[in-house]
């Protein structure tokens, strides 16, 4: 499938995306919606991750959902959220829009290389392999990053 989505042009591969993430991230909030009494299950067993989103959707509203978007790892908490809490689809859906258009341009073009590098480094590529090295330091660099700015934002108990 990534290669038939690499293969089309731009615009063919930008709707396509768009359409794929639009109906998995509007499925996520009507189940969300449906589902308030499987929420206290879930929730006990993804504590930390649901109640970041929360945190995240009560302070940004649904500008939480067209940046969870660009995240990885709290993107289907934040849309589960969004329809527990009953987000109003009047907020959530132009919200899921922006954020689908970003994330499937982001996808069409970068993501989509990315998976290319890949395949030719797994082809014997070295230009391949390398631009998949690149691409890994940067996550790692910056999840490292992330996480040491998170710890220095904690206070240090007084003793």
């Amino acid at each position: 499938m990534l290669d038939t989505l690499a293969a089309l042009p731009f615009w063919q591969a930008f709707l396509a995306l768009f359409v794929i993430v639009m109906a998995r991230s509007n499925a996520t909030y009507w189940v969300g919606r449906g589902a308030v009494a499987s929420w206290r299950r879930y929730r006990g067993a993804h504590g930390d991750l649901t109640t970041r989103a929360e945190a995240l959707l009560r302070r940004l509203g649904p500008f939480a959902v067209t940046l969870s978007y660009l995240t990885v790892g709290i993107q289907t908490a934040v849309h589960l959220t969004a329809g527990v809490m009953r987000m109003p689809v009047r907020l959530y859906l132009p919200a899921a829009v922006v954020g689908s258009a970003a994330w499937a341009a982001l996808y069409a073009t970068v993501g989509l290389a990315v998976v290319q590098a890949w395949l030719a480094a797994e082809a014997g590529s070295w230009w391949g392999l390398a631009v998949v090295v690149l691409v890994v330091a940067g996550a790692v660099a910056w999840f490292v990053a992330r996480r040491r700015s998170r710890s220095s934002e904690r206070p240090v108990p007084l003793e």
